[in-house]
This record gives structure tokens, sequence and C-alpha cells, in this order.
């Protein structure tokens, strides 16, 4: 597999991902984690939404491309 490496866009304000980091490491996984657990839950509606997109019927996806 080849390494790849993320680097936050110019004039962004948020860290993002460490650079250097890979999905191995373990650090970064547990950072996601405790952002991931802070996190207010979702709404019903937040979750309807999101089903909603996930969820569309396959002609419609069609018809857009």
């Amino acid at each position: 597999m080849t390494e790849q490496i993320a680097t936050a866009a110019a004039g962004t304000t948020s860290p993002g991902r460490p650079a250097g980091a890979d999905h191995g490491d373990a650090a970064y996984w547990a950072r996601v984690r405790r952002i991931v657990d802070a996190a207010p839950p979702l709404s019903d509606l937040q979750r309807a939404r999101i089903r909603a997109a996930f969820h569309q019927p396959t002609d419609h996806k069609e018809q857009a491309a």
C-alpha cells in the first residue's frame, strides 16, 4: 500500500489529522474516539436526514447522472 500524508488545507483553523499519521496509528484513533464521545447525540431529525440521504431510490441516482 502507498503511504498517504494528510495536511490541512491552506487557511484552515482546524488542526485536522496530524501529518504523517496513518490508519494504524493508535494515538490518532484514540483522539478521534475522544472527539466523537464528546459530541452531543444526534436529534431524531438529524438521524432522519442522514437516513434519507443514504436510502435514496436507485433510479433517482441514475436520473441525476
